[in-house]
């Protein structure tokens, strides 16, 4: 199976009850900002550069977010940040991702998430998360050429270890996760965890705009000893500071 043929199949995916009503009423009641929209209403599905060696996995898409825009972190406070940080470090074609006609292309980079439907309250069942795992594991499987791996919060987390755990590729001490850490797994994949860009971890200062960046100045200078992507210009140093 193609990643094409693949996402095609996430987009129809019926297997959680719950969640297809929760986004498709999500998507019929809207909320007054974005009532002129028409909501995406389906699975979100994983997009990127087929050849990444640059994996980020996400929670889920957020109810008026991708769930609206049928793209992963598109029109969204945690997508504003995302999307910066990536265009710094060359892994996005532009910094702003509003609507998934925008132009917006990543480089070397894909995204997927650990459930592919809005969840209510953003808290998925622990159900629902193994209904999709077959999926990451499908997309894990198609994209050979992946080095490092950034989950986004501590459910992406975990549930990027228990794929490890499928494909028994787990080091011999069980990663923990911690905003920076880095593993190295038995395939020799890089693993390396980040807060959540969300507004619970910005609004607060758990997650700075810093650490943030640093996440992916880190990924891009582990990946500057490869050939494919690699960048004319320092990325390792945003261009204010160049």
């Amino acid at each position: 199976m193609s990643l094409k043929r693949l996402q095609n199949t996430i987009i129809q995916c019926t297997r959680c009850p719950r969640l297809v009503t929760y986004r498709e009423q999500v998507a019929q009641d809207k909320v007054r900002r974005f009532q002129h929209e028409t909501y995406w209403g389906k699975p979100v599905p994983s997009f990127g550069d087929a050849q990444a060696r640059l994996l980020l996995i996400g929670l889920a898409p957020a109810a008026h977010g991708a769930n609206r825009t049928g793209r992963a972190f598109t029109g969204d406070r945690s997508g504003a940040w995302l999307y910066d940080a990536l265009h710094t470090y060359g892994f996005a074609s532009q910094p702003v991702s509003e609507h998934r006609g925008d132009g917006l292309e990543l480089c070397d980079c894909y995204i997927t998430q650990v459930l592919h439907c809005a969840p209510p309250g953003n808290k998925p069942g622990r159900d629902e998360m193994a209904q999709c795992q077959s999926y990451m594991l499908s997309e894990l499987a198609l994209l050979p050429h992946l080095q490092v791996v950034v989950p986004l919060g501590q459910i992406a987390f975990d549930a990027y270890v228990r794929a490890c755990q499928h494909l028994d590729i787990l080091p011999d001490a069980k990663p923990r996760f911690g905003h920076g850490l880095r593993y190295t797994l038995r395939n020799g994949l890089t693993l390396m965890p980040s807060y959540h860009p969300s507004q619970q971890n910005t609004q607060t200062g758990r997650l700075t705009r810093a650490m943030f960046h640093d996440i992916f100045a880190t990924v891009r200078h582990l990946l500057c000893s490869g050939s494919r992507h690699q960048p004319k210009t320092d990325l390792t140093t945003p261009p204010q500071q160049r």
